[in-house]
């Protein structure tokens, strides 16, 4: 591998997955044939207590603001703002990567960094909130949440049929400061799937660049695996019958690997299973079960081997170990019932529209011109030993897999193939990076315009070796908030509320170092703890500017 150069700035690379659950890769116990991000985690760490919001746009904007999606803009995802006036002109509920926070990019940018992205944005649909407006040099985008990996959208030729609220809108692609068509074979390629394509542009764009001493931050964010499923056929054929035992074995088959592992303590008590649709299928249910995981285990191996192929031309550049390569899913995993929410899809529900353009049958699962998703067990599986998965507050929403690898801070630290069990939050990251670049944060002023502190602290001191943690886990405290579902933590103990039938429609307190599968309630046994945590929460709907609805939210995510 390449040396390192200790007077040179490093390089970052930030991947995201999108509705990558818990044990979804190899690093973290997963079946998926993942060996490159196998490699990176034998010589890098692994983040096994990384926290993120329960839902994307959320957490992207707490990775690029280093504090709360209350306070940069996405208090509430913009999906659900739409069906909500009252959120209009409530700061902190823009819909888009507000202006009160210096956003990653724009900070790299101005001290020097070439910064290019590709792949899913999600943090503005127009150009003053595009990713050319906030700091990329360069970009090839999805402005949206989420879209068909192979760009085949027939019902969009009819704006009422639009599936999704927010994919009315006629530009959801940019290169830079345009628009493009996504017709336009010119403008998306015709042979387009979302991983390999965003893959293939972030390589070129680190192939084009002028200066090869300047520093580089690349932000590869697919859309990939969020539903629909889609991927490659030959793929989807490596998965053949790996999943025709179901999701409660493999379940199993994954808690026992992260035992084995030292991620979960060998007397762990899971959370169970949120559905048990799988005992009451016919064979021929279970076989399109079972298909859909084959679809989305070939999806998360297509992400693996595009991030083989970074990593591979990073090493060519000679850039491999200068380079902070930082690997994450951005919420738990999908587990929504989209048949079941008939909000979607104007007057339409969700199942009329896929059937009138798409083809489901088992076969043809994952093609182009399918539309499916996993349900809830899958997601559950996917989770274990957490309760619930994406959009929930429990941990099953917001623990998710994270790695990073950089020699020359890890290697006389922690060390490579290590793992850190110390809490970490996505907000942590602008402020790592910033460390790592030896850049500072601007305070209170930025490109002419009041800007907000952060509210993450760098991982460096704790990766090097220099503090126990990355935070001082008795004294910092984390809130979370979306869809009227709230947390709070601080050290182990953890207060939530849930309307039913997820939770009891009252605060709720967990012992996470005893109970990650947040099973116990203890917040009769234990009054004095959630006196405090409430305290912490009133302090933490203050700060963050927390706009409350009072009102019950339809649960889907992009």
């Amino acid at each position: 591998m390449a040396s390192h150069k200790e007077d040179k700035r490093p390089n970052f690379l930030v991947i995201v997955a999108d509705d990558l659950g818990y044990s979804d890769i190899g690093p973290f116990g997963s079946e998926i044939h993942t060996p490159a991000l196998d490699k990176l985690a034998s010589s890098g760490v692994l983040l096994t207590n990384f926290h993120t919001a329960s839902a994307c746009s959320p957490t992207r904007s707490m990775l690029f603001s280093g504090t709360d999606n209350h306070i940069a803009g996405l208090g509430q995802m913009v999906e659900h703002m739409s069906q909500h006036v009252n959120y209009k002109d409530h700061p902190g509920y823009e819909g888009y990567l507000n202006f009160r926070v210096a956003a990653l990019s724009e900070i790299l940018q101005d001290a020097g960094y070439h910064t290019i992205m590709s792949g899913k944005w999600h943090l503005g649909l127009t150009k003053e909130a595009s990713p050319h407006a906030r700091g990329f040099d360069k970009s090839f985008v999805f402005l949206s949440g989420c879209g068909n990996h192979f760009n085949y959208e027939p019902q969009l030729d009819d704006p009422s049929h639009a599936i999704f609220t927010p994919m009315n809108a006629s530009n959801f692609w940019m290169r830079d400061d345009e628009y493009l068509d996504r017709r336009d074979p010119k403008h998306v390629p015709e042979d387009f799937y979302s991983t390999t394509s965003f893959t293939d542009q972030l390589i070129e764009y680190l192939g084009e660049r002028e200066n090869k001493d300047q520093p580089f931050f690349a932000y590869l964010p697919f859309t990939a695996p969020h539903w629909p499923l889609q991927a490659p056929r030959e793929l989807i054929g490596k998965y053949k019958g790996v999943y025709d035992d179901g999701p409660d074995a493999l379940r199993s088959k994954r808690l026992q690997r992260l035992i084995e592992m030292g991620i979960v303590k060998p007397d762990v008590e899971p959370a169970p299973m949120s559905s048990s649709q799988w005992n009451g299928m016919s064979p021929a249910e279970r076989t399109g079960a079972a298909r859909k995981m084959e679809v989305f285990a070939a999806m998360v191996d297509s992400i693996d081997a595009n991030i083989g192929r970074v990593v591979d031309y990073l090493e060519k550049m000679g850039e491999l170990d200068n380079t902070f390569i930082l690997f994450m899913s951005d919420n738990g995993a999908e587990g929504a019932m989209l048949e079941a929410l008939p909000i979607m899809g104007g007057v339409s529900s969700v199942t009329k529209i896929i059937d009138k353009y798409y083809n489901n049958s088992i076969d043809n699962m994952g093609m182009a011109d399918s539309y499916i998703w996993y349900g809830p067990e899958w997601a559950c599986a996917s989770m274990a030993p957490s309760r619930g998965f994406n959009t929930w507050i429990t941990e099953g929403g917001i623990r998710c897999p994270c790695l990073i690898r950089y020699p020359s801070l890890i290697d006389g630290g922690l060390g490579g193939g290590s793992k850190t069990d110390s809490f970490a939050t996505v907000m942590d990251i602008l402020p790592t990076m910033l460390d790592l670049a030896r850049v500072k944060h601007p305070g209170s002023k930025f490109r002419g315009r009041e800007v907000v502190p952060v509210r993450g602290a760098s991982w460096a001191p704790h990766l090097s070796g220099k503090q126990a943690g990355f935070h001082n886990e008795e004294e910092v405290i984390t809130g979370w908030e979306l869809f009227g579902l709230r947390a709070i933590r601080q050290g182990r103990w953890k207060a939530l509320y849930m309307t039913a039938p997820r939770g009891k429609d009252t605060w709720e307190l967990y012992n996470l170092a005893d109970d990650p599968g947040e099973l116990h309630d203890l917040a009769e046994k234990e009054p004095e703890v959630l006196e405090r945590l409430l305290k912490h929460w009133e302090t933490y709907y203050a700060e963050s500017g927390m706009f409350d609805l009072g009102q019950d939210f339809p649960y889907v995510s992009f």
